[in-house]
């Protein structure tokens, strides 16, 4: 295997391993480890009246700091939940005459960033640090690559790695220097649990749909395509599984939801990645008002059951999740913001509208769509504290039931947070030949050009046909309400993998040693 990519660094690693190798030190040994505790559960629960029960632990982590003192060194390992200092004497881990353990393996062969498994008891050190002091040490797996530095004195962080190509590309390496970014994490999963235990203890119904369809339905979104070569038939990357769920609602379930992995082919900024997680339920007997309601309660004690409280800091304001939350027509926004009422305005008025405030259109939008970009442009960044945004007209949303008492509307809000839309839901639309209109209407938008139309799908209509309860619907980002919880600006901090550019071979070869 050509080395000539190798840094000088990772050159004497794999030097050492060879060392370690002829030793019969195996460097990447079994995994069975018997670990008995972590760094966390020691640091709580250590006592001068609980030393006993650290007389013995077993632990294992990834070196990240070494103090030679001679015959005897401190260090510090990470394990999954945290750091703790070891204690490591000469003597101890060699008890006999032959040193080299100590010498040789410790001393020389070991790097910051190795992982290793120790054994001993718990003690104080002089300085008051809860510590372990080793009797025995066994190399679980050799790091070939240096981590990039970083600097830290009493537990503070001076320089740590911010630069996103690397954060995002090498999140395995950010996640170990940068332990921090494990709580986003850690919380993204608590609020996902809490969503599932606050439905389920209603009632609901988790079920999984498809990923890979014939019609990219439920959203207006350009989709990603695929080819079924034992089909030969082209299909689609999922851009919503609202339409698979309402077939459940028609074949007689009350309440449904999944966590949906949706995928749309468009770009790339601080609140979207082509790849996202999407929390959507359906509810039979149901109506939009309900679904505010609802809404609330679930986002309040999701908060609560993340955050500790309903009051939480995002970026230099704090957020009340407390419910309930205000409520305005997407008309009255508009009006308020931009001292225009558009709500009897035809495609001609909107665009001389969209003209005069700067906002760009071009020939593809509908008066639907024009609606959306003014909204978009001069309202929505005004929403901070939870609000929702009511009755929208009927050409912005071809699967809403229309509006019982507003002509030309339909029974549709948007949570909207932070100035940011966190969740979209309706009064579903029930009625097929309703809906068979509204996606022929779809269909001329797509012949004007409009990328994100929808196709019509035939066997939708074919279910409603059989007859589909009156039932409400939402669909919420699920990461963009973490973003909202645990205070990240951008959507790539609460994805482990987000999508990023593919790196050419020398970029991977050469890798980021900083």
């Amino acid at each position: 295997m050509s080395t000539a990519h190798l840094s000088e660094q990772e050159l004497l690693r794999r030097e050492k391993l060879a060392e370690l190798i002829m030793m019969g030190i195996e460097p990447y040994p079994a995994p069975l480890y018997p670990v008995n505790t972590d760094s966390v559960s020691i640091k709580q629960n250590f006592s001068e009246q609980t030393k006993d029960r650290f007389a013995d632990v077993c632990l294992a982590g990834r070196i990240m700091s070494v103090r030679d003192m001679g015959k005897a060194n401190f260090a510090v390992i990470q394990d999954s939940r945290g750091r703790i200092q070891l204690y490591i004497k000469r003597d101890d881990i060699c008890p006999g005459e032959d040193k080299t353990l100590y010498d040789i393996v410790w001393k020389k062969l070991l790097d910051i960033g190795d992982i290793i498994g120790v054994k001993g008891y718990v003690f104080v050190t002089k300085t008051g640090e809860i510590s372990v002091h080793i009797k025995e040490l066994t190399l679980l797996s050799k790091s070939l690559r240096p981590l990039p530095i970083v600097k830290e004195a009493e537990g503070q962080t001076f320089d740590a790695v911010t630069d996103p190509e690397f954060k995002y590309r090498q999140r395995y390496a950010d996640l170990i220097i940068n332990p921090a970014v494990k709580e986003t994490f850690i919380k993204r999963t608590k609020m996902i649990d809490s969503i599932r235990e606050f439905l389920n203890a209603h009632g609901a119904l988790e079920v999984e749909t498809p990923v890979l369809q014939s019609i990219p339905g439920g959203a207006a979104a350009r989709p990603f395509i695929t080819h079924h070569n034992a089909l030969d038939i082209p299909l689609y990357l999922r851009i919503a599984n609202e339409l698979y769920l309402k077939r459940l609602i028609v074949g007689g379930f009350d309440w449904v939801y999944e966590f949906s992995r949706n995928f749309r082919n468009e770009g790339m900024d601080r609140t979207h990645n082509p790849e996202f997680t999407i929390l959507e339920f359906y509810t039979a007997y149901r109506d939009y008002f309900w679904m505010m309601e609802i809404t609330e309660q679930l986002i309040e004690k999701t908060a609560l059951d993340v955050c500790g409280t309903t009051d939480v800091v995002v970026g230099d304001q704090i957020i009340s999740f407390k419910a309930p939350y205000k409520r305005i027509s997407i008309y009255d926004a508009i009006l308020e913001h931009t001292g225009t009422d558009v709500s009897r305005m035809n495609e001609e008025q909107l665009r001389s509208v969209c003209k005069q405030l700067h906002i760009h259109t071009d020939k593809t939008m509908g008066t639907g769509k024009l609606i959306d970009e003014i909204f978009s442009e001069k309202c929505e960044k005004n929403y901070v504290q939870p609000v929702f945004i009511m009755d929208y007209p009927v050409e912005m949303s071809p699967l809403t039931k229309k509006h019982r008492k507003k002509r030309g509307l339909v029974e549709r809000f948007e949570l909207m947070i932070n100035g940011k839309e966190i969740a979209n839901a309706y009064s579903e639309l029930n009625d097929p030949l309703d809906q068979r209109e509204r996606f022929e209407e779809q269909a001329r938008l797509m012949e004007r050009g409009d990328p994100e139309a929808m196709f019509i799908d035939y066997d939708f209509l074919r279910a409603l046909e059989y007859g589909m309860p009156p039932a409400s619907g939402i669909g919420i980002g699920i990461d963009r309400l973490c973003m909202l919880l645990t205070n990240n600006a951008s959507i790539q901090d609460v994805l482990l993998f987000p999508q990023m550019r593919p790196e050419n071979r020398g970029e991977v070869a050469e890798g980021n040693n900083e």
